[in-house]
Order: structure tokens, then sequence, then C-alpha cells
């Protein structure tokens, strides 16, 4: 049974939603131009400098922190270069108040709300400030007071948690809604779909957000779906759908006010595709000169998003070249000073392996822990970091 009534015909008729082509929503041009036609949305200086202060220092941050990982000083690391203005464009629209569920490449997201560059190191170092207590990989960040979900590995698994964070924000009527970002690799999962029709079914304030950037690692989007990308599949789950630009600033930055808008004030959940391009690797451990050429990377050079905003502010006098400059020179420092202080902090102290999991060490993780430091007293010379702390006990 269906919820609609539908046409009666008397003769067999197949459909395969080519005669669906979602347009795609743009504002700014290259040159930092408004399309003929186009209005800027209402941002104003401050507001607007905030969020080309966030693109920078996430692009700053990405840059230094892959060559710290080439050195040696980190594990791993994933840029989200090309992508800033999808992610900081959206996350500028939200309420701070808002939950962010991320997938792993929205550092430009907790740069826009105010995680500090301190913050960002300690993560990555796993030291003794780490939130996560050194238990995570690199970049798997979290922050309770800027409501930022910790990131988890699993592929897709935020995408439902934000339908069921939504449904909780709906009940408790304070006007908040929930947005989860994903690949259009993640869209492959069927958590997407789970997650898209509970919301539909249950009308929770949740925005999906899908940043379509061409490449599932190596797979390009061609050979993940047939379909007019992701955006179609809204139609499935009757939900309200958009695709942006993901490149302009402006216009992720209006579909987001008005998706949220949907979702707050009529509980009625948004999927976002934005277009956009991973010009990085998809990690620190991948080549993507394997699968893709650097004619194809030097187009979407050609659309930076960072560039594309950074001349709109100076058509609007917010912006200069000493400005860029000054900002550059400021965030590099910072970085690089940031990180060496990180470095040399010490690790979590060893009993957090154990603590946090349950009110009380149950016997057999006690025995466990006890063990352990048994064999780093053993071999102090392997675990420079922790053999001063395993002293002591049987």
């Amino acid at each position: 049974m269906t919820t609609t009534k539908s046409k009666v015909v008397y003769n067999p008729v197949f459909t395969d939603g080519a005669e669906f082509r979602i347009p795609t929503f743009k504002l700014l041009k290259q040159d930092g131009s408004l399309y003929k036609g186009a209005k800027a949305p209402e941002l104003d200086k401050d507001k607007a400098l905030r969020i080309y202060r966030a693109m920078v220092t996430t692009r700053i941050l990405d840059e230094r922190m892959l060559a710290a990982q080439r050195q040696g000083r980190l594990s791993f690391y994933m840029q989200c270069t090309g992508e800033e203005a999808a992610v900081i464009g959206s996350t500028a629209a939200l309420d701070d108040a808002d939950m962010i569920m991320a997938q792993y490449r929205e550092q430009g997201a907790l740069t826009y709300r105010g995680f500090s560059i301190d913050e960002f190191m300690n993560q990555l170092f796993g030291n003794e400030l780490d939130y996560g207590k050194g238990r995570q990989m690199p970049v798997h960040y979290g922050s309770r007071k800027l409501n930022y979900m910790t990131i988890s590995s699993p592929l897709a698994t935020q995408i439902p948690q934000a339908t069921g964070y939504a449904y909780g924000q709906k009940l408790a009527g304070e006007g908040h809604c929930t947005i989860t970002y994903f690949g259009e690799g993640a869209a492959s999962e069927g958590d997407f779909h789970a997650a898209l029709n509970m919301a539909a079914v249950h009308r929770v304030p949740v925005i999906f957000l899908c940043r379509n950037n061409g490449y599932a690692i190596s797979t390009p989007a061609a050979e993940q779906f047939a379909a007019d990308g992701v955006a179609p599949r809204a139609y499935g789950y009757k939900m309200d759908v958009i695709r942006v630009d993901g490149n302009d600033i402006l216009a992720v930055h209006e579909a987001t006010k008005e998706a949220r808008k949907l979702a707050v004030e009529h509980n009625r959940p948004v999927l976002i595709e934005t277009m956009t391009y991973r010009l990085a690797a998809h990690s620190s451990s991948d080549d993507p000169s394997g699968y893709r050429s650097k004619d194809e990377e030097a187009v979407w050079r050609e659309k930076d998003p960072i560039l594309r905003m950074r001349l709109w502010l100076e058509r609007k006098k917010w912006w200069s070249e000493d400005d860029e400059k000054q900002l550059q020179e400021n965030m590099r420092r910072e970085v690089l000073e940031t990180m060496k202080r990180a470095q040399k902090r010490p690790p979590p102290a060893l009993d957090t392996l154990v603590s946090d999991v349950y009110d009380e060490v149950p016997p057999g993780l006690a025995e466990q822990f006890d063990k352990l430091k048994a064999h780093i007293r053993r071999h102090p010379d392997e675990y420079p970091k922790t053999a001063e702390q395993a002293k002591g006990g049987a």
C-alpha cells in the first residue's frame, strides 16, 4: 500500500527517473562576481570574514599536517583541501547549538566554531590534553562544547545516528537540528538509505549533506552509480532536496540556511548534494596519480573555493592583499609553534586505557592492565613514553 493515490493505466508503463533533472544552485562566479540574476545572501562583513579565515586556516593546517605526516611526526592525516566551501559555508548557516555529525574531512566546521589550533594538535598527537585520551586515530576530532560529535572510522555510521539525534531534538522542541556530512561513496552504504527513510517517515529536523567530490577513494562517480548523482535518491523517500555548487560559498550558505528553516520550523528533513572536488589525496596513505590525471586536477584548481571567496571579498572592499599576507603569515607561524608544543606534551596517563568505560574497572580488565604494566616494565626501551608510569605494582 502506498501513502498517495496512484494514477491508473491500462498498458505497462516503465519509468527510470530520467525525467527528473535536478538543477545546480549557483550564485558566485570564479572571478568573485555574481551570476546575472543572482542575489547575494544576507552575509555581513564580520561573518564573511569569519568564514574566510576559517577556510584559510583549514587549508594551512592541512598543508602543514600532511607535511608532518610525511616527516614521520604523524601516523595518518586527511585533508579537506578543495571542499572548504561545502563544509564551512554550511556550518556557518547553522546555529552554533545545532549538532554536527561529521565523516572525517570536516575539520573546517570545527575551525569555524572556534576549535583552537592547540585542540587540533592535541588530538593529532594524542597527548595528555587530547579529549579522546589518545584512543583515536589522528583527525578523529570531537568537541562537546562545540556540538561536534566525535568522529568514528566506520563509514556512514553517523548518518542514521544523525536521524536518531534529530528525533530527540524534535521531542525536545528547542528549535535545533542536526547536520551530517558524508561523501558520495558513503551514500552507497545501507546506512544512508535507512537514515533517509527513518528521517522522512518520522519527520525529524536533520540535514543530510553529501560532499560529492567525484571519487570514493579511487572509484570515480561514474562507476559508483548510473543515476544523476546522489540528489535524486531523495525522491524515493519524499524528501526535500537541493543540489549546489559546492565550491560556491554563497550558494552553499544560502541553501543550508533555507534547509535549516525547513528542518527546524517544519520538521522536514533535507538532502543537500554539494558538487565539489577533492584536490588532495583521499588520505596520506593514498596516491591519486594512479586513478586521475594532473590535467583533471588542474581544471579543478582553477575553481578553488577559497580564491573565489577572496575575490568576492575584495570586490566588496572587505579584504586586501595586505590582509591576506598577514593572515597567511600569522596562521603558518601559529600552526608550527603549536605543533612543536603539542609534540612535547606527554602522553595520556597509562590508567586512562581502562577508565571511562565502566564505573569501576572489572576484575578481568584490571588483571589485563596489570599484565600490560608488567610487560612494559620488562621492556622499558620499547615503551619510552610510558615506562615511567608502569613502575611499581606486581
